[in-house]
């Protein structure tokens, strides 16, 4: 039988015990000066006050920098952070382990904390019968893969809170995501509250039980996370394969994948615009247009300030589940950014305009780098917290904000209505095309454009006089990898140097900040960096440096990303089964080191690092790289076959693998902006699969040459800007003309058919 058979049964069959109202802990002189840091400004998070509104409790989560740590730092539990002290001290007073993993902007981690963390009688509970840790899953992202893991082999499905019981040994037998406080609750069967007794019970009279549950599930979770590797590398047929499946799955009403609830990547938008550019397949271009269109007029989409949210509840991105997060915004941009370019379709530009005019407006910090995420709750006028009150409207609040002349153009456009779309609110949308809504008012089509863009900033302005919701003000490394790549894509793509500058402040700050001693750190928050960094972490900034080389020219950037990769191959890669680990080799033990095999919100770490090596090698010419590319991919061709859906954003690299990469250098006489007339040929070709190299000639073009060997005995000839596409080293004739340029970039290697 399995264990999450046996131990269901067990819960069945055991009486629960009855729990003891909590008291009041004295704090400890190092919690208690903790706190005394914080401030007269400080606002405890909890509903347990002394008269003189300081927290009636305080645990040892003061002591942390996470924001969602932070967050629990007053409920009467006597939380503990992920670390020996918890195991030792459960190991020593013969306690289970209850470990509750989330994250600050989500909802339902903000539920569960209300409802049970901040109840006296579960808390006496826990206190008195566990050892309980709160992990951030995005500070500590190795915990929660494993463990989440563990929740899947138990539940066939997980999500946050993660909720799981650990034997001391840090095994797991038994887990769940959001528990009700108490049975019948939410029509829940059991509450927290008696699974805890229930679970403790078993624990103490049942250990042999405990035992063959922990040593199932870890097992399933040390098999799901260390995938056995191949031995040949994907073919083309697994790229058709992958294009077949992606349009089966596909909503040609909506966009984006069938049913709900609908993900931003729940299609892979940037493999079907690569699969279109190699086989002229109509259908898989539709399908990228119509999502991003249905996404960009959708509730997902905020139409006020910018930026999407992570995901609609909905099957027609109307109304989301409203926090955003950095990564989604940061991926979007760039869908948005190869669509303009593969359709030539502007309103796609402005959406990748829109998406980053948010981030530097409401998402960067003043030294630089990007926080992390918005909750989806903020406070109403009752003085609860609502789930995305703070976006949106009323009529009332339309007509206030815009003015009755604008005000009939935003209802009619955005469909505001007195009943709404959510709880007697509107979530805005785009409810008609803008031109007929323009004829219905009588109206010239472009002066309503100019007056959406007004309404636009008056109602950003009055809706920054609400309560906001919660800001998570970490930097993640990963995260802004991801940010930097979207920025300075934009940079070349839009020809904005803007971006560029934001995205060199936000590597600048990351490798000035969170690296130490060579390596880089997970996490920035309150001046202090910490937690030895990830996989991602390293690959997705080394991708944002080299798409900032790319877009800038500066040969910094490209010394860091290889500096960087050279940190990945000692510490992290896999030498003889290829791939790399999610933790490096000197990490804290954990039950399993993960070699990711996934690509989900985020593209998994091996994703990108490989990418990564393929367009090393084009760049330097070192073979190493292709080699160890090859490796990798090797290592995943199993699941790569299997289940492509599963690793979209690896096959960006098995095409580039498959195809002939473009080498691209411009060499001017004495400035990038000379290059001007080539490169805004550049911007309007969609072509993944190339690296670009643009250099004056002289001291620099030499200095370069040894980072990039393409770079030999190239020049601008008879003083003008001269391009070079190159493939496999062999190199079209040089041209300074821009109609020749692009002939030579449009050339398309046609995917071959498959093997026999």
């Amino acid at each position: 039988m399995p264990a999450r058979a046996k131990i269901a049964l067990f819960l069945l069959a055991v009486a629960a015990g009855t729990p003891h109202p909590a008291n009041p802990q004295a704090l400890d002189p190092k919690l208690q000066a903790a706190l005394k840091a914080k401030g007269p400004a400080y606002k405890p998070r909890t509903r347990h006050l002394k008269p003189d509104g300081s927290p009636q409790f305080t645990n040892r989560l003061i002591l942390e920098s996470s924001p969602y740590l932070l967050q629990h730092a007053h409920n009467p539990v006597n939380w503990y952070a992920w670390g020996d002290e918890a195991f030792e001290t459960a190991r020593r007073l013969k306690r289970p382990i209850f470990l509750s993993v989330g994250y600050s902007t989500c909802h339902w981690c903000h539920v569960m904390e209300e409802e049970s963390f901040e109840d006296l009688e579960i808390a006496r509970y826990l206190n008195e019968n566990y050892v309980a840790i709160k992990v951030d899953r995005e500070e500590r992202p190795d915990i929660d893969s494993i463990y989440m893991s563990a929740v899947m082999a138990l539940n066939g499905r997980g999500g946050w809170p993660m909720t799981l019981w650990l034997a001391t040994n840090r095994k797991p037998f038994y887990a769940g995501s959001y528990f009700p406080p108490h049975d019948g609750d939410r029509g829940a069967q059991f509450g927290l509250l008696t699974v805890l007794t229930r679970l403790r019970q078993l624990y103490d009279t049942e250990p042999e039980r405990i035992t063959e549950a922990s040593d199932h599930v870890t097992e399933k979770i040390q098999q799901y996370l260390t995938p056995a590797a191949g031995a040949g590398l994907p073919q083309v047929r697994l790229l058709r394969d992958a294009a077949a499946q992606a349009k089966e799955q596909f909503d040609p009403v909506h966009g984006g994948a069938r049913g709900a609830p609908k993900f931003p990547s729940g299609l892979p938008q940037r493999f079907l615009l690569r699969y279109h550019r190699r086989t002229g397949d109509a259908a898989a271009l539709q399908a990228v247009a119509v999502t991003l269109e249905k996404m960009a007029q959708g509730g997902i989409y905020d139409h006020v300030g910018g930026g999407f949210h992570r995901y609609s509840t909905d099957e027609r991105w109307l109304v989301p589940h409203f926090e955003k997060m950095l990564y989604d915004n940061a991926l979007l941009t760039v869908d948005y950014l190869e669509a303009f370019q593969a359709t030539g379709r502007a309103d796609f530009a402005q959406v990748a305009r829109d998406i980053l005019r948010y981030v530097a407006r409401d998402m960067t910090s003043p030294a630089g780098g990007f926080y992390s995420a918005t909750d989806a709750d903020s406070p109403a006028p009752s003085g609860k917290r609502e789930e995305g009150r703070f976006f949106t409207w009323t009529p009332a609040e339309i007509d206030a904000a815009a003015g009755p002349g604008r005000a009939r153009l935003a209802r009619a456009y955005y469909g505001v209505s007195e009943t709404g779309n959510l709880e007697g609110r509107t979530v805005l949308h785009a409810a008609k095309p803008l031109a007929e809504v323009a004829r219905e008012l009588g109206m010239p089509a472009d002066k309503a454009g100019a007056t959406l863009d007004e309404v636009r900033e008056l109602l950003y302005q009055a809706r920054r006089r609400r309560p906001p919701p919660l800001r998570d003000e970490k930097i993640l490394t990963a995260w802004n990898g991801l940010m930097i790549s979207a920025y300075a894509r934009a940079a070349l793509v839009l020809n904005e140097p803007d971006y560029a500058l934001r995205a060199a402040k936000a590597a600048d700050f990351l490798l000035q900040n969170s690296r130490r001693n060579g390596r880089l750190l997970r996490s920035f928050h309150d001046g202090r960096a910490q937690h030895n960094a990830y996989l991602e972490d390293y690959a997705f900034l080394t991708a944002g440096l080299l798409d900032l080389y790319e877009a800038t020219g500066t040969p910094r950037w490209l010394a860091e990303a290889i500096a960087l990769d050279a940190v990945l191959e000692r510490n992290y890669e896999d030498p003889k089964q290829g791939g790399f680990f999610f933790t490096s080799g000197d990490h804290e033990q954990l039950l399993a080191r993960e070699k990711p095999a996934s690509d989900g919100a985020e593209p998994s770490g091996n994703s990108v690092a490989i990418l990564n090596l393929l367009r090393l090698g084009e760049l330097t010419t070192d073979d190493r790289y292709r080699v160890r590319a090859e490796r990798a991919l090797r290592a995943f061709e199993p699941r790569l076959a299997a289940a492509p859906a599963s690793l979209s954003e690896m096959l960006l690299a098995v095409d580039f693998h498959l195809d002939t990469p473009k080498e691209i250098v411009i060499v001017t006489p004495s400035s990038r902006r000379e290059a001007e007339p080539l490169l805004a040929r550049l911007r309007g070709t969609f072509l993944p699969n190339r690296v670009l190299v643009v250099v004056p000639e002289g001291a620099e073009l030499t200095a370069q040459s040894k980072l990039v060997p393409l770079l030999e005995a190239k020049r601008a000839l008879r003083g003008r800007a001269t391009a070079y596409v190159c493939e496999q080293r062999l190199c079209e004739l040089p041209t300074s003309d821009p109609e020749v340029f692009a002939r030579q970039l449009r050339k398309v290697q046609p995917l071959p058919p498959p093997q026999p």
